[in-house]
């Protein structure tokens, strides 16, 4: 088993009598479901469906003080946390941002509870493992209370991008993405059945008339990584931009239908003078590039 803290993220805490139905009136994900050891991942939208941030949300129980814990990019915890203030209008919530004494520590390739934080498996994928908010300060005690080797945050890393699980400000940007295009709709971030939230009516479009054009895809590639932001190409086209990439795997957003044309026309995609090849995660369920209709 093997931990790693991660640098880049940052905590928000949400509580009240009516944090609940405050959260799940906004967010992407049904949080009725969420509770103590029980986590979904979901996004707060821009009225027009992109994605503003993502996070995971899990509950600490009531021995433990209660309140809902928003596991979310470190750098977007002040802006999140200032638009769930503007949100809540009236409505009984506290809202803190407490990145500067939480933190986030990924654990995979096994499972256990520690005693030092508030753990919670990754909806995301199993095999993602589980997380735990902590004080940073006790990430190696809470480490060797798991039973897992203690990793930097790049070992992570290489865990992500290999099971093609998309990064917010790496493999897709902030503010001009929408969830389809993510992937959160493959990987339980969209809750297609639950009640009104902030740019519904936009997913809900996307998501019955299959219009996501554009998606984050594995891509694997041979000696040195493309560069992150760089243009992907098929001959003379742009049909994507290159994100994350380590050890051989990566991930691009690429206009599938473009790549599916390049494919069956045997060009080949190119990043930065890198050729590219698409890798079909076990996850998804959209129609991959060369496949006549999504699997079943």
């Amino acid at each position: 088993m093997q931990a790693a803290l991660l640098p880049d993220r940052g905590v928000i805490k949400v509580s009240g009598e009516a944090a609940r139905g405050f959260l799940n009136g906004i967010v992407t994900s049904d949080v009725g479901k969420v509770g103590p050891g029980a986590a979904r991942f979901a996004a707060l939208l821009t009225p027009q469906g992109k994605i503003i941030a993502d996070f995971l949300v899990t509950e600490a129980a009531a021995e433990d003080g209660g309140g809902f814990y928003l596991d979310a990019p470190k750098a977007l915890a002040p802006a999140l946390a200032q638009k769930l203030n503007f949100y809540k209008l009236r409505a009984k919530v506290t809202i803190e941002d407490l990145s500067d004494r939480l933190g986030v520590m990924a654990v995979w390739s096994g499972t256990g509870t520690s005693d030092y934080g508030l753990t919670y498996p990754d909806p995301r994928l199993p095999a993602l493992g589980c997380r735990v908010i902590l004080p940073p300060d006790v990430a190696a005690e809470a480490a060797a209370d798991l039973g897992a080797s203690l990793a930097d945050a790049e070992a992570y890393e290489t865990h992500r991008i290999a099971l093609g699980v998309p990064r917010g400000g790496h493999d897709f940007t902030y503010g001009d993405t929408f969830p389809h295009e993510a992937d959160m709709d493959q990987l339980d971030g969209v809750d297609f059945d639950k009640g009104c939230y902030i740019g519904q009516e936009v997913v809900s479009r996307v998501e019955h008339r299959a219009t996501a054009r554009s998606r984050v895809v594995p891509v694997a590639y041979e000696d040195n990584a493309p560069m992150q932001g760089l243009e992907v190409m098929a001959g003379d086209k742009q049909v994507g931009m290159m994100g994350s990439a380590l050890d051989g795997r990566g991930l691009a957003l690429l206009r599938l239908d473009r790549v599916g044309d390049a494919m069956a026309a045997g060009t080949p995609l190119v990043s930065g003078g890198v050729a590219l090849r698409v890798v079909k995660p076990d996850w998804a369920r959209f129609a991959f590039p060369g496949e006549a209709k999504a699997a079943e």
